[in-house]
């Protein structure tokens, strides 16, 4: 019974030496880091993707694009990745159009600025889960390493070891790689899925770039 209450979690990470304990304390803040831009990256990659589809509808219903952009500017707030990029073509055309120019060249322009802003904001943070991902599991492990050092230096001053003695110390050290895990396996499963999800979003955008690009030019000839 006194094995088992000395190899409970909380007994073993209260009873870890210093340096381990920095290890788990930084593991579990860069853990729920993560988890904080998981859920604020699911929400956001979502929400682009729905406004992205109802666009596309929207837009290919739409009886005039100044209708259009008018819908957009009285939620710009709200306004998803796809409407940004048109809105962004259709502001250059009316300054076109102003200005007695017809250069669809400075029109497809506006909208790659306006594309790569978008990526640029979806893609935000998704560097540090890749790094959570990949660094996590050998921070953990170091906090390992020196959790089992420190058991061994301990049996060097004893005449005798039993499981008894050295069980604790070694459960100690393996529960910083444990954390580390877990904090690594959500991050990376997380990038990759958001890395996809961006991916389609992108070839979607660039799509609708190509389709407005060809629209617009036909109505500059004519």
């Amino acid at each position: 019974m006194g094995v088992t209450s000395n190899l409970s979690v909380w007994h073993l990470v209260v009873q870890a030496s210093v340096p381990v304990q920095v290890v788990m304390a930084l593991l579990l803040g860069v853990s729920l880091i993560s988890w904080f831009w998981i859920f604020r990256k699911a929400f956001q990659i979502r929400a682009a993707r729905t406004s992205t589809l109802d666009f596309e509808q929207r837009f290919w219903r739409a009886s005039s694009l100044e209708q259009l952009a008018q819908g957009i500017e009285a939620h710009l707030a709200a306004a998803g990745p796809m409407e940004l990029v048109f809105l962004a073509a259709y502001r250059e055309l009316i300054r076109q159009q102003r200005s007695g120019l017809r250069e669809i060249e400075s029109v497809r322009r506006a909208m790659q600025a306006a594309y790569q802003r978008e990526m640029d904001e979806l893609e935000a943070h998704l560097a540090f889960l890749a790094s959570v991902g990949s660094v996590a599991p050998y921070i953990g492990l170091f906090g390992t390493v020196w959790g089992i050092m420190n058991s061994f230096r301990g049996l060097a001053s004893m005449s005798s070891a039993t499981l008894a003695t050295v069980a604790p110390g070694i459960a100690e050290a393996l529960i910083a790689t444990a954390i580390g895990l877990f904090a690594a396996i959500p991050a990376v499963v997380a990038y990759n899925r958001f890395t996809h999800d961006i991916e389609r979003l992108a070839v979607r955008l660039e799509s609708f770039i190509e389709e407005l690009t060809n629209l617009l030019q036909r109505q500059l000839l004519h």
